[in-house]
């Protein structure tokens, strides 16, 4: 039963992580972007305490551990998330922010080995690159179709170029202090600490009108549930029984997951050409997600022998 669940991990945090692009494009025409994630963070962190309190969770017993999960939450949650919200309703192409956020692998696999002792073979280097190759071409026919560079706002780019560090930032972090901090009550002080710089965000920066139909509602409770609830646990949990470099690899298959879902969801266009890039990106994960070599004695993960599992 282990095996399995260690097997089906990694797919089932593509398919939900996959989504959020799609909950963002429901939730955005009904609030402004930092507003919308205020709200989502909210809801999460009096989940999650709620949670804790039902299971009997233990809390942070230090300052640190706080700090720590305060800092990962801003970068992740508000960093991250609210950079891509902004990017995506300042009118940068999804396909653009989609490849300006594929390059978190690179990042990580480059900061992960002096961090976390995670030092890469040639195989996975290679997985690395044929990884980022297959998610540009799964992106490529978007791409053509998306105008000039120049054209982009810039204040989108950079929104972007924020989201991509942020995230790169938060998985290290997450996966060098995170272990040590326990999860349901670490994830909840993340989100309400992200959830109330966003909102300060929204106040200061956002005409705050929302509209509160059936769709947003939906919206609403799929990024909460799903996305806060559901992936990012998941991928936490990836985090701890694997390498970051490792799950990091995972969000190459997130744009043609995305694209699939586009195409069911909305009847955007489905080509050979993208097809053709999910299984190169695929191939490159699973180069990647082989045999790590683990120097940091300190790290969790020492005594694997593969990273199959996450």
């Amino acid at each position: 039963m282990k095996r399995l669940l260690a097997l089906a991990a990694p797919a089932v945090f593509v398919l939900i992580w996959s989504t959020g692009f799609v909950g963002a494009r429901y939730g955005l025409p009904y609030a402004p972007p930092f507003a919308l994630l205020a709200i989502r963070l909210a809801i999460a962190a009096a989940f999650l305490a709620l949670l804790t309190a039902l299971l009997r969770s233990t809390w942070p017993t230090n300052a640190t551990d706080y700090r720590r999960s305060a800092l990962i939450g801003v970068l992740l949650h508000t960093g991250y998330l609210g950079g891509v919200f902004v990017a995506i309703d300042m009118g940068l192409p999804l396909s653009v922010t989609a490849l300006v956020v594929c390059l978190q692998p690179v990042l990580v696999a480059v900061f992960a080995g002096p961090a976390l002792g995670e030092h890469l073979i040639t195989r996975q280097w290679i997985g690395i690159a044929l990884g980022l190759l297959g998610a540009i071409t799964v992106l490529s026919p978007g791409l053509m179709h998306q105008g000039s560079p120049e054209d982009y706002p810039p204040l989108a780019v950079l929104a972007a170029l924020i989201a991509l560090i942020s995230s790169s930032a938060a998985t290290v972090l997450q996966k060098r202090y995170g272990a040590g901090i326990p999860m349901l009550p670490g994830t909840a002080v993340q989100y309400a600490a992200a959830g109330v710089l966003l909102a300060v965000l929204a106040f200061f920066t956002e005409d705050i009108v929302i509209y509160w139909t059936p769709t947003f509602f939906g919206a609403l409770a799929w990024l909460v549930l799903a996305l806060s609830i559901g992936a990012v646990l998941l991928m936490f949990w990836l985090l701890r029984v694997g390498t970051a470099t490792g799950v990091s690899s995972l969000y190459y298959l997130v744009p043609p997951v995305t694209l699939i879902e586009a195409y069911l969801l909305f009847g955007e266009q489905l080509l050979p050409l993208s097809l053709a890039g999910f299984a190169l990106a695929t191939i490159g994960v699973a180069l990647v997600r082989r045999r790590p070599v683990l120097v940091d004695q300190d790290s969790e993960s020492k005594n694997l022998a593969t990273d199959d599992a996450t």
